[in-house]
């Protein structure tokens, strides 16, 4: 929404606003931070009768990091997280060393023994670090052809191909597909070209092969993000499937 950025706590009646346009169109939402109002939206969310996958905000920030972990634990053992995601691309932004990383993990296990553990990053690094690998109960992967600069056309086939190479690094468990997603507006990424239309055959194509294939995956994103700019340049801010002001971009 306007005027809202990293650090803007958020409400509950936000919350629900939000979660009431989505909740008749999907079965699961992912969380990404479990601070400045996030640690409500677990519970709201299994109000209304959705999963949730729970993203523990780890940054490079150690106090905070603490503060995160410790409200997560009390979300899952509330009963309110169905997966424990601990940790978002922090080996890809570097904000954390592995070794950091498996000790989270470890005592998320030990905290919530009965809750899936996983991490989330780029599919490539946990063919990287493969003890990072062993140590999540599920592979949680972020697959964006966009950034990876490829042709609309070819979109899909690439991340058909990030989650079979997943799926050989994973030792049988499951993969799930934690991001994806195609721009509708913004500025070209070398050959990848945002625009409603190339977003629109992206997820009507992505969707047609996890349902045909059982696939999971949460899209990224539901809603537009005007604030991304900053951060992520003109495209961050046109990834949802709603606009800012939560109405359906496609129809």
């Amino acid at each position: 929404m306007d005027g809202q950025s990293h650090g803007t706590v958020i409400s509950q009646q936000q919350i629900r606003s939000r979660l009431g346009i989505i909740a008749p169109y999907t079965r699961w939402i992912r969380t990404f931070s479990c601070i400045e109002g996030n640690q409500h939206t677990p519970r709201i969310a299994h109000e209304n009768g959705l999963k949730t996958m729970v993203g523990v905000g780890l940054t490079d920030d150690p106090a905070m990091n603490e503060v995160e972990f410790d409200n997560a634990i009390e979300i899952a053992r509330s009963g309110y997280a169905d997966i424990l995601a601990v940790g978002n691309e922090v080996l890809l932004r570097g904000d954390m060393s592995e070794a950091k990383l498996l000790e989270y993990i470890q005592r998320a296990r030990q905290a919530v023994p009965g809750v899936p553990i996983g991490y989330v990053d780029a599919y490539f690094l946990f063919d990287e670090h493969p003890l990072i690998t062993q140590s999540c109960d599920v592979i949680l992967i972020n697959c964006y052809p966009f950034w990876e600069h490829c042709l609309a056309e070819y979109a899909v086939s690439f991340t058909k191909e990030m989650y079979r190479r997943s799926l050989k690094v994973a030792d049988g468990k499951k993969v799930i597909i934690s991001e994806t997603g195609w721009p509708s507006r913004g500025s070209a990424y070398g050959a990848a070209i945002p625009g409603p239309e190339n977003a629109l055959n992206y997820f009507i194509h992505c969707y047609q092969w996890a349902d045909e294939e059982g696939i999971e995956i949460f899209y990224f994103s539901s809603f537009d993000e005007t604030w991304k700019i900053v951060d992520e340049g003109d495209v961050g801010a046109y990834w949802g499937l709603w606009d800012k002001d939560g109405k359906l971009k496609y129809i």
